[in-house]
């Protein structure tokens, strides 16, 4: 597996104070959603103050970081770079001092209309001093807030003009508010705690805080805090909600509930549906630390073949994808993942993992699983084919390295050097969230996408 990871963004409002450190446990808690950089923005006395950097969340922030930024009002981003290279001043939250006053920001998706956007304020003097698309919505705010009586209007009205996935929680001296785009492409939920309101990527990050699940922010919705009062004003909404499907598959963390739907409930699903689709005739069912764990236990309920740890994970090692070239990738992987040779020697070995995306991670696990005495190796995805790129802020390659997109089904196969290869059906996607109140976006295993994506929206 080698797909980046989405970025999570975390705000709370607390009138008891020392919010930054609350939004530091919530960043912990969604740190599997960006390692790259990480920030906390927050407000005293109508003060706004902001620390940022590249690393992780435990590394970037220290004791008297957190106490200095303390805050009655917060907001945090843990980032992977989609949009925007990952340069230190790229990282979130954005902050910027205009005529109205202070203005935090922090973005999880990509839009899809950036370069357009960025002309058009660039012809008209904006001066933007970061790459990202996320800049540019912040400036679209601060703009709309000109002409507008409140914040939160601002956001409303800039929302009018952005095309693609944002999930938004923006903080002005008085307000915290939260927003997600029409399509509802990037998840976003709400929480309390006592007299604290809490905004999240996913309802694991409530849990870091003891804040109780409260809702989901819908689709074209913003909802802001002011003095202690939540309000809510429905915007624009899609006439087809498109939540990424992958959240279900790989990119949320298995305790969280997103739309309605648990993301544990869905890899079980994954894994029941890929043994209706693929019955195999093995002895163990195994899955790729961490992401293919889940699938291949609902597997294993379903067919009645044991399911069993085939591999120990070194926790030290970091993702495949950090690593700068293929051979360092390889590297890395037979560093980070070690076979276990009593549960796979001498046996028929049904191998599950979230999706196969250039083959070559595949390949190389598949081989240590040979080496360890496998008699045969099985390999099944619990995603689809992956056939297009994602335009809405997963850092899906180009075609041209897309597996898929340059051999058949049979040629994978034996390129990986798998017994059997099979992958989870497109058919199979609408019915592995049953309890969600979304639908889903599945443009990079269909190459059909929710709004155009030929080229830049105008």
């Amino acid at each position: 597996m080698s797909i980046h990871e989405e970025c999570g963004i975390f705000g709370i409002y607390d009138p008891a104070g020392d919010c930054a450190r609350n939004v530091y446990y919530g960043l912990y808690a969604l740190q599997h959603r960006g390692q790259e950089q990480c920030g906390i923005a927050a407000v005293n006395n109508l003060e706004l103050s902001c620390y940022k950097d590249s690393g992780l969340v435990g590394d970037v922030f220290s004791e008297p970081i957190l106490e200095k930024l303390g805050g009655t009002m917060a907001i945090g981003h843990v980032r992977y770079a989609t949009t925007g290279e990952s340069r230190r001043e790229n990282a979130q939250p954005l902050t910027l001092n205009y005529v109205k006053g202070s203005l935090a920001v922090a973005h999880n998706g990509n839009l899809v209309n950036t370069m357009a956007l960025r002309r058009e304020y660039e012809y008209k003097g904006a001066i933007f001093h970061t790459t990202t698309d996320s800049e540019v919505i912040a400036y679209i705010i601060a703009q709309e807030r000109l002409r507008c009586n409140s914040v939160e209007q601002a956001v409303l009205h800039a929302m009018e003009h952005l095309r693609g996935a944002f999930s938004l929680v923006v903080m002005s001296s008085r307000k915290l508010i939260a927003a997600r785009d029409p399509w509802g492409f990037r998840p976003l939920c709400m929480g309390r705690r006592g007299d604290a309101i809490v905004f999240a990527s996913e309802s694991c990050a409530l849990d870091s805080v003891d804040a109780v699940f409260e809702r989901d922010i819908e689709p074209g919705e913003v909802v802001w805090v002011c003095d202690g009062k939540v309000h809510s004003i429905q915007g624009p909404q899609a006439d087809k909600s498109s939540l990424c499907i992958f959240e279900h598959i790989y990119f949320a963390r298995p305790d969280s509930v997103i739309d309605g739907q648990s993301v544990h409930s869905a890899r079980m699903l994954l894994g029941a549906i890929l043994a209706k689709e693929h019955p195999i005739d093995a002895d163990v069912v195994v899955g790729v630390p961490d992401s293919g764990l889940i699938a291949a236990e609902g597997y294993a309920k379903a067919s009645g073949i044991p399911f069993a740890d085939g591999f120990i994970k070194n926790r030290y090692v970091g993702r495949t994808f950090i690593t700068p070239d293929q051979h360092s990738r390889e590297l890395a992987v037979q560093l980070k993942l070690n076979p276990l040779r009593a549960t796979i020697s001498g046996k028929r070995v049904i191998l599950i993992d979230d999706s196969v995306v250039r083959g070559t991670t595949a390949g190389q696990i598949i081989r240590l699983l040979r080496n360890a005495g496998a008699t045969e190796v099985h390999m099944l995805s619990s995603a689809p084919k992956f056939v297009g790129p994602c335009y809405f802020g997963t850092d899906i390659p180009s075609k041209n390295e897309l597996f898929a997109c340059n051999h058949s089904t049979e040629e994978m196969r034996e390129l990986i050097g798998a017994d059997s290869l099979g992958f989870l059906s497109i058919d199979a996607l609408e019915a592995i969230a049953p309890n969600s109140k979304c639908s889903f976006c599945t443009g990079c295993f269909s190459e059909y996408y929710p709004i155009p994506v030929g080229g830049e929206i105008e």
